[in-house]
């Protein structure tokens, strides 16, 4: 998987997981009506059960909680809005030079890759527009 692939599925995949809390204690709810109707119509209930899957989906991801819940988890202090090394980190992701060069090489980087800094900076809005392009929330002072 390419490092953009890597970091996509682990914020967005991840993320479905971490914003379903919420889901989970409306959905005992909803089931408790749904378990006297499955007896008389069996149909029915499939529907009803496969409804809630789709839309939580369709939600955009909440990029920033993703990513600060994983970054406090870290034993490091992590400034993930400002840093990609930060940002990879958060997500247990190699944050070697060379991992960022070959991210740059799969977003294809026209800078000078010997410009560390002009580079992370680079990569770094890359990533968060990739985010928001393949259906996360991105904080509003982090898109350009």
């Amino acid at each position: 998987m390419s490092i953009l692939g890597s970091i996509v599925s682990a914020i967005l995949h991840h993320g479905g997981t971490s914003t379903t809390p919420a889901t989970p204690s409306a959905a005992p709810t909803p089931a408790a009506p749904e378990e006297a109707p499955a007896e008389p119509s069996p149909s029915e209930p499939a529907t009803t059960a496969s409804a809630p899957a789709p839309a939580a989906p369709s939600a955009p991801i909440d990029v920033d909680a993703v990513l600060t819940q994983r970054a406090a988890t870290h034993h490091e202090h992590l400034d993930w809005k400002h840093s990609i090394v930060d940002l990879l980190k958060a997500l247990d992701l190699d944050s070697s030079l060379a991992a960022r060069k070959q991210l740059a090489t799969e977003l294809h980087y026209s800078g000078d890759e010997d410009d560390t800094a002009a580079m992370n900076i680079w990569l770094h809005k890359e990533v968060i527009a990739e985010l928001e392009k393949n259906g996360g929330k991105v904080p509003e002072e982090l898109k350009h």
